[in-house]
Order: C-alpha cells, then sequence, then structure tokens
C-alpha cells in the first residue's frame, strides 16, 4: 500500500469545461493512508448544512495554490467534512506552501466508499462511513466526502459521485 497516494483521477473527459467527469473505478473499498499529508485548510461557512460562501472560498484558495505552484496533480483532491450545521472544514491537497493559507498536516488510514446521488443523501452517506470506521474499532473515526463535481457538472453528466473517506 503506497502512503498518501489516492487513486489515479481520470481527466480526459471534460465537456463542461470546468469539471472532468469522474470515473468510480479504483475507488471503492480502497483503503488509503496519509502520513504528514500537507493539505490548504480552509473553513466555509454554512447555513443548517447548506454551504452559503463555499464557491468563493474554493477559487480564493485554488487562486493561491496556483500561485504558489503548490497543487499536486497526481492527487488532486479536496476533502471536506461538516463540522457543524454551520461551518464546514476543506482540505486541498498541496506538495508545497501556500502563502496566506493554513497548511496543515492529514495522519491517518481510510477507507474509500462511492456514493451517487443528490447531496440531499449526505445524511445517509455520513452514518454509513461512521459505520464503518465503528467496525474497525474507531467509534470517533473522522469522515470525509470527496466531492468529484460541482453540482452544474453533476447535473451535465446526470451522475454525481461523491467518496466518502471512513477513518479504520
Amino acid at each position: 500500500m503506497s502512503i498518501n497516494v489516492i487513486p489515479r483521477l481520470d481527466t480526459s473527459v471534460n465537456t463542461t469545461g470546468c469539471c472532468a467527469r469522474f470515473r468510480p473505478e479504483g475507488w471503492e473499498n480502497t483503503r488509503i493512508s496519509f502520513r504528514d499529508k500537507p493539505f490548504v485548510r480552509a473553513m466555509t461557512r454554512s447555513l443548517m448544512h447548506v454551504p452559503l460562501n463555499m464557491g468563493a472560498v474554493f477559487t480564493r484558495v485554488m487562486a493561491k495554490i496556483n500561485a504558489a505552484n503548490a497543487a499536486d496533480p497526481e492527487n488532486l483532491i479536496v476533502l471536506s467534512r461538516e463540522l457543524s450545521p454551520w461551518s464546514a472544514e476543506h482540505l486541498f491537497a498541496v506538495h508545497a506552501p501556500v502563502p496566506d493559507e493554513e497548511v496543515t498536516v492529514l495522519t491517518g488510514d481510510f477507507v474509500t466508499r462511492v456514493f451517487e446521488g443528490p447531496y440531499s443523501d449526505a445524511r445517509k452517506w455520513h452514518a454509513e462511513l461512521h459505520d464503518i470506521s465503528r467496525g474497525a474499532g474507531k467509534p470517533q473515526g473522522r469522515s470525509y466526502f470527496y466531492y468529484t463535481t460541482c453540482p452544474k457538472c453533476a447535473k451535465a453528466y446526470g451522475e454525481n459521485f461523491v467518496v466518502g473517506f471512513a477513518e479504520v
């Protein structure tokens, strides 16, 4: 098992000019181990779990990551988790420092689960991830979501894949 490596992202189909079409092959039930993996950490505001400023935050952070030439092209991923009904944390994979942004590291072992469906199913997805963590002896295990496409691209492609990461 490789450390700090995610399954290959196939970006060859991008008919929207925004998000590439996600190919779930290789993502289901995959064990991913992070050891001091650097990420830019950003926070967004929510109103009862509905993001309010996600677009602005993602645009700002990605511009700074690109300006610092810090994007990790082989492991380009953003992991998100809700901290409360009012805020969420987002971890943008990087390989170098990013000026004026908080860089943190993530260490842990995770098992992935691929979900497809509306964002309103997130509560069920989160419960499934929690069950995976609890079954692995980590009742307080962290869970993250990798939203593979933005809502507009999910609609254009007719599928909304979300990859859940359950700490094990």
